[in-house]
């Protein structure tokens, strides 16, 4: 099966308006199918293409690196015999795949662009941290493009559904209610997606099968290699990652939801576990939500450093993690969330499936939290649309209507904000000065 992926536009334009004179590094988390889009490109938009797997690398390839690569004809021609494929000139695309496993090839892409001959793109996992750029110099002529894991529309198409999503698409545009029936295949099509996740392997597993189990052991694979590039690249603080890590679950179940270090050690020290936060981040392994101590300027210049949320990268991953001492049948959250009938204690759920569609959708994650004569204020996020800063909340049910901070915020800064937003499990609704929306539009904001 064929796994339809949004990025794939975005190739398509670095392709038409590079013209070769840049490579693109696509980055992302592991098993989030940066090399099965890669590839599918270059089956699909070339004439030929060369996949080098630098996970596999053999030692007649890594010599043609070390030894042939300064005599670019020769480089070529040795590349093309060893992978039987004949390299056609602005016809065909090389793949340097896991990139960050062999940093002198990321080097070479300034040769190699300027060559002109072909054209290039990388894929890597943990492209930034230290070790893998401590003994090179960054090629300019890279275009970055992140890769996260599956949204609902892409879900949507991997189950062979086509014609939900536009129907959605088009009562979010209009603001008007779904149709009961509609609502409840769409709520019921999205809870399956949080139980599966966005992760392509699970996704493909779930749409040959709907076989939860068999996904949940996919899920407990991809956790597993997680781990092990843990162990494997935090060099020196690997314990601590491990610790953030597994500990993000329990984090998330608390009431205000930011990470504190003291969780982990009651002695612990914020600078201590900043490095295994950000190693966490730079594998795109979570999705960081930083405090904003203001709403109407630029997000990011009025973030607070040391206030942050850390949710899961995909939701799938984020439940398998919370009970890993059991298997999927024993698992209360899967009967909870196919039921419709999440409780208060597991409202993360939900607010990280809508972290996982904002991040999809190009957002950066703030979230607005404050103690003061107004009384306090827990915005889960704020989001920029239209030059506005728009706040969102996000409820587990539809049978709460309680917003109190939501309502002090709007008061205190209603000259000052965009439309205000409440993502719940049932319809749209406008009510006074608040569009309801149900969960399933989050990647639509």
């Amino acid at each position: 099966m064929e796994m339809r992926r949004k990025i794939y536009d975005k190739l398509l334009a670095w392709k038409t308006t590079s013209e070769g004179k840049t490579a693109l590094l696509i980055d992302g988390a592991r098993r989030v199918g940066k090399s099965y889009i890669a590839e599918t490109f270059g089956k699909n938009e070339y004439r030929s293409y060369v996949l080098i797997d630098f996970s596999e690398i053999t030692d007649e390839v890594k010599t043609i690196f070390e030894k042939d690569s300064m005599d670019l004809d020769l480089f070529f021609n040795e590349l093309s015999a060893v992978y039987g494929t004949r390299l056609h000139r602005r016809e065909s695309l090389i793949i340097f795949d896991e990139v960050q496993l062999y940093p002198k090839a990321r080097q070479m892409i300034k040769r190699l662009v300027k060559d002109g001959r072909f054209d290039y793109i990388e894929t890597g996992s943990l492209i930034s941290i230290r070790t893998n750029i401590s003994e090179i110099l960054i090629p300019s002529e890279e275009e970055h493009l992140e890769m996260n894991p599956m949204d609902f529309e892409e879900f949507l198409w991997a189950l062979g559904n086509d014609t939900l999503y536009p129907v959605i698409k088009k009562h979010f545009e209009e603001s008007s209610e779904v149709s009961a029936a509609v609502h409840t295949q769409a709520m019921n099509l999205f809870r399956q997606y949080m139980l599966v996740g966005g992760m392509p392997q699970s996704v493909l597993i779930y749409a040959e099968t709907k076989d939860f189990s068999l996904t949940d052991h996919e899920k407990r694979r991809i956790i597993s290699l997680y781990r092990e590039d843990i162990a494997r690249f935090a060099e020196g603080y690997e314990n601590k990652v491990r610790e953030v890590f597994d500990n993000i679950p329990s984090q998330l179940c608390k009431r205000e939801k930011k990470f504190r270090v003291t969780a982990l050690d009651k002695n612990a020290r914020s600078r201590r576990y900043g490095g295994a936060v950000l190693w966490l981040m730079d594998g795109m392994i979570v999705n960081e939500c930083y405090n904003t101590t203001d709403p109407d300027v630029a997000l990011s210049m009025r973030k607070d450093g040391s206030s942050v949320k850390l949710y899961m990268a995909d939701t799938g991953l984020l439940i398998t993690m919370a009970f890993s001492e059991r298997e999927w049948v024993e698992n209360p959250l899967y009967r909870a969330i196919l039921s419709g009938r999440l409780g208060i204690n597991e409202g993360q759920i939900a607010e990280n499936i809508v972290a996982q569609c904002l991040r999809a959708n190009g957002h950066r994650l703030f979230f607005y939290s404050r103690n003061g004569d107004e009384g306090s204020m827990e915005i889960d996020f704020l989001i920029r649309r239209n030059l506005k800063t728009c706040p969102v909340e996000v409820k587990s049910s539809s049978r709460s209507r309680k917003h109190a901070s939501l309502d002090r915020f709007m008061k205190k800064f209603e000259r000052r904000i965009g439309p205000s937003f409440v993502l719940h499990t049932g319809n749209l609704e406008m009510d006074g000065d608040i569009l309801y929306l149900p969960l399933y539009m989050a990647c639509l904001l």
